[in-house]
């Protein structure tokens, strides 16, 4: 880009902008729209000038669904991230969807894929997000030859891809998880968990709540039935039924209260910490943030809070810092930032919903020397 064209790009008014990111991201008018929950005549008029962004809350909503940082909107001479955002791998993931047929040039063993299906949980479950993605198109071709293998990639596939902002490309590789599970109930359930966290996070909480409850009736082991619930609890509170999500997580913890031992064959971490955090979740979803802070507090002080996977705590702990937000407690709001971040860097560094977070607590006021640090890091202030 030429010193004028960006001299020119700094001028663009924050509607013109909004545009230029939203071509960007392949959406059109509508499509930025329905995610909003806005019309499509909202979106014209804000990218042509008529409607002005003055509140803060609506650049941030529209931020997320960019998958940009509001600061990038607000502020044109906003530097890039000066460092990796873990984002760089998703094209080759894409293509490696789209090989629909696609016959690898040599067939690798059975137990061998195995054994990189079990690696890239584990490279999940420690939040390795850059190095995940670069080993999930290989992982892709070669689990084509063994279903049952297809089935986890796939989630594994979603799963990563939600978390970086990519709910899209998410919900089809779930849904490819869903139709490589062949009717297997036990594969059927945990490729539905994958499906209804991409709807959730597209913000089709309704179809989640179908999808999700559907999948309960016929999910033969505990473990999987019970995220389910959670999943489908979490989608009722999005659709702002209070009731039916407390119901759906109380039957959750039925099953979890009964689980005996710590094995876990399906990545699930289902138990009842995890209970505890989907209730968290779901009061700061019905806007109740007393209520979220609460539970978090709580369920950070069982036993099994450390034995949740880092990914899983890490991504726990953002959501705080957004309850601690809401509350006005920004100094919380930050320690939850900087706690995520010791535990899974990536969590923080490399997801566009931690990094809208931190760009609203350095706006709060003066912050934490932890959070500057922070901050500086991943490029939001220099």
């Amino acid at each position: 880009m030429t010193a004028l064209s960006r001299d020119t790009a700094d001028a663009l008014p924050i509607g013109r902008r909004v545009a230029r990111w939203r071509v960007r991201r392949r959406m059109t008018q509508q499509m930025l729209a329905d995610r909003l929950g806005k019309s499509k005549s909202w979106v014209d008029k804000v990218e042509r000038g008529v409607r002005g962004l003055d509140r803060y809350s609506v650049i941030q909503e529209i931020a997320e669904v960019l998958r940009v940082d509001p600061a990038i909107l607000l502020d044109p001479c906003q530097p890039p991230p000066t460092t990796a955002t873990g984002l760089d791998g998703v094209d080759a993931v894409r293509a490696a969807l789209a090989r629909y047929h696609h016959q690898p040039a040599r067939t690798v063993p059975t137990g061998q894929v195995r054994r990189h299906v079990a690696h890239a949980w584990l490279t999940y479950q420690h939040a390795h997000y850059a190095q995940l993605l670069r080993a999930l198109p290989a992982l892709l071709d070669a689990a084509h030859a063994t279903p049952a293998l297809l089935v986890p990639a796939y989630r594994i596939t979603a799963s990563v891809l939600v978390k970086l902002g990519e709910a899209d490309l998410g919900w089809l590789a779930a849904d490819r998880a869903v139709t490589a599970a062949a009717g297997d109930p036990i594969r059927t359930g945990t490729a539905t968990i994958a499906v209804a966290q991409a709807l959730r996070a597209l913000g089709r909480d309704r179809l989640a709540l179908t999808a999700a409850v559907a999948a309960t009736g016929t999910a033969a082991e505990e473990a999987v039935r019970g995220t389910l619930l959670l999943q489908a609890g979490l989608a009722a509170a999005g659709c702002g039924d209070g009731h039916r999500a407390d119901d759906l997580t109380d039957h959750a913890a039925v099953l979890a209260n009964r689980r005996a031992g710590e094995d876990d064959p399906h990545h699930t971490s289902f138990g009842p910490t995890a209970v505890l955090l989907a209730r968290f979740l779901a009061a700061l979803h019905l806007g109740d943030t007393a209520e979220a802070v609460y539970r978090h507090e709580k369920a950070i002080r069982r036993d099994g809070w450390h034995r949740l996977p880092a990914e899983h705590r890490a991504a726990h702990l953002v959501d705080a810092a957004r309850a601690y937000l809401q509350t006005g407690d920004f100094t919380a709001a930050g320690q939850a930032l900087v706690d995520a971040d010791t535990i899974a860097p990536a969590e923080v560094r490399c997801r566009p919903y931690a990094r809208t977070v931190l760009a609203e607590i350095t706006r709060g006021g003066s912050a934490a020397a932890g959070v500057t640090r922070l901050a500086t890091l991943v490029g939001l202030i220099r």
